[in-house]
């Protein structure tokens, strides 16, 4: 836990490294803005490889940082009228309730199960995507 505790206190002076950051957070940003959300799917990995934070902070962080994007995302496609407002709502609620359960889960599940649920998904995703 002293490595994250390290991290948090760490300056990037380096303007290679701050240059490197921003780069990974445009792509993440595009990313979920072309997808919907699929920036997490490259947040977490980045957070934990080029910054090494453990995985529950990983996801955590990704979170925080996937939010205000969401937003702005949504805000883009309610003004472009491409937003339907009862699946909004309904799929909405599920997202609403889903997001309350999936934070506890990650407080609570070791990180070694929260690291194998998310190669899942990824999988997953990745093999639907190819079918």
């Amino acid at each position: 836990m002293k490595k994250n505790l390290s991290f948090a206190t760490k300056k990037f002076k380096n303007f290679k490294e701050k240059s490197i950051l921003i780069a990974l957070g445009g792509v993440i940003g595009f990313l979920n803005g072309f997808f919907g959300g699929g920036g997490g799917m490259v947040c977490v990995p980045t957070l934990e490889k080029v910054l090494k934070l453990d995985n529950k902070r990983s996801h955590a962080t990704a979170i925080a940082v996937i939010f205000p994007l969401s937003l702005i995302s949504c805000a883009v496609y309610i003004f472009k009228g491409a937003i339907s407002s009862l699946p909004l709502l309904t799929v909405g609620l599920g997202v609403l309730l889903g997001g309350i359960v999936g934070s506890i889960a990650l407080k609570v599940l070791p990180s070694k199960v929260v690291r194998i649920i998310f190669a899942f998904v990824m999988l997953a995703g990745g093999v639907r995507l190819l079918i």
